[in-house]
């Protein structure tokens, strides 16, 4: 009777503690729609600010420097701010970061350069480099440790949906549909040229503006909530975190080096999209924005594919079937020709969904109280999407084919598939 009476004591506290993790869930899955919103946005202003200003692919790929350089340099004072004052410090700076430089949209596009939108971008993406420092960890302790890297996927499911909400609706707010070839610009006007180029910039204002202002918004939600959390405390010795601890880990290490290519993989895919489908399938660019919210659409549904297969399939053993056909798809891409290139990318999309966060938690998975540390490494590694969308670029640029440069997803997807294997053997140890 009285182990009886213990079992119902123990269920109430858990059922109790259950819900009082459910909000603070909540809210930091939110942040992943928010900045995989923003993120899926570049895939538009690439060819708009490339049409816009003028740009090569290798220029237009700065866009997605500027934002994933900013991973490189705020990872480690993210990781040492949470470590000091906790999860919820980093989570407000990053969305204070993130809301001002989405407001700063609006000066940049009354400028009319091409230099301030990248710098917009990078006080974004340091805001986001908080933001994602801090919520891949955080939501694999707001739970069972058996179950984090299916509430991790379940997370990141919704930085799916962003992906094919950003496309399918805002993208037809940002791009005009006006394709004036160079031949057009050369003969206008200075006044006619002016105004051309002040229109496509403008139009960028009102998105971003609002979105700043709503995680601005969300951000004093955060402030005034009770969130769990963990703080490291600064000491010396075994018991105390250190790079040098988390380096350790050979799991760490090949995380590390998996998410920077797949990283890279994902935005060389995501950024070049409408490129490959107004070239390569001869789409026009409201279409191919239309088939670019379809490639977000896909993403999202691989995300909860891939967290109801995981109740079934390990996830490392998923990663390797999942690795071998983004491989098979990429050299689809390459050669391939019409339509059927924007049906490949789409498809990878999918197969490359549960990608980013089984290679997070695998990564950072019995580093204990090297967790955060492990944490900021690895999202510096996503420093890939500055380095690896200028090399395809420069193929493109070179060799006159934009298909060509899909060699360097080839060779991500092939890295990713060596750490998968890598894991699972670590697994089955």
């Amino acid at each position: 009777m009285a182990l009886i009476t213990q079992l119902n004591i123990e269920k109430k506290v858990s059922s109790k503690e259950s819900k009082k993790l459910l909000f603070p869930f909540i809210l930091v899955t939110s942040l992943f729609f928010f900045w995989g919103f923003v993120h899926n946005l570049d895939p538009i202003l690439i060819p708009h600010l490339r049409k816009a200003f003028n740009l090569t692919d290798l220029e237009s790929s700065l866009i997605d420097s500027s934002v994933f350089i900013a991973y490189f340099i705020m990872a480690l004072p993210a990781g040492y701010i949470m470590r000091k004052y906790g999860y919820k410090s980093g989570i407000m700076i990053g969305l204070i970061l993130f809301g001002i430089g989405s407001i700063l949209f609006v000066p940049a596009a009354n400028s009319l350069q091409y230099i301030y939108f990248l710098g917009a971008l990078f006080i974004i993406a340091c805001g986001l480099t908080f933001l994602e420092t801090a919520a891949n960890p955080y939501v694999t302790i707001l739970g069972p440790s058996e179950t984090a890297t299916k509430r991790l996927n379940f997370s990141q499911s919704f930085n799916g949906l962003a992906a094919f909400i950003a496309p399918a609706y805002i993208g037809p707010m940002i791009l005009s549909g006006k394709n004036l070839t160079q031949t057009q610009m050369d003969v206008m006007a200075p006044a006619e040229l002016h105004a051309y180029v002040l229109e496509e910039a403008a139009s960028v204002k009102m998105p971003y503006l609002i979105l700043g202002l709503i995680i601005l918004a969300v951000a004093v939600v955060f402030y005034f909530t009770n969130m769990p959390d963990v703080k490291d405390e600064d000491k010396e010795g075994a018991d105390g975190a250190s790079f040098a601890g988390a380096l350790k880990s050979k799991r760490l290490r090949w995380g590390i080096l998996a998410q920077f290519f797949y990283v890279g993989a994902q935005v060389c895919v995501a950024s070049f999209f409408i490129k490959m489908a107004t070239t390569s399938a001869g789409l026009d660019e409201g279409t191919a924005a239309k088939y670019l919210g379809f490639f977000g659409l896909t993403f999202m549904l691989g995300r909860f594919a891939g967290t109801f297969f995981m109740q079934y399939i390990k996830p490392g053993k998923l990663l390797i079937i999942y690795s071998i056909i983004t491989i098979l798809l990429s050299i689809t891409a390459m050669i391939g020709t019409g339509i059927l290139v924007v049906y490949t990318l789409i498809a990878i999309a999918f197969f490359m969904s549960i990608m980013f966060p089984t290679i997070f938690s695998m990564g950072i998975d019995g580093l204990g109280h090297n967790t955060k540390i492990g944490s900021s490494l690895i999202v510096m590694s996503i420093v890939g999407g500055a380095l690896l969308p200028p090399v395809l670029g420069f193929i493109s640029d070179v060799t006159g084919n934009i298909q060509n440069g899909y060699v360097v997803p080839l060779i991500c997807f092939s890295v990713i598939l060596l750490f998968a294997f890598n894991g699972y053997k670590t697994n089955k140890a």
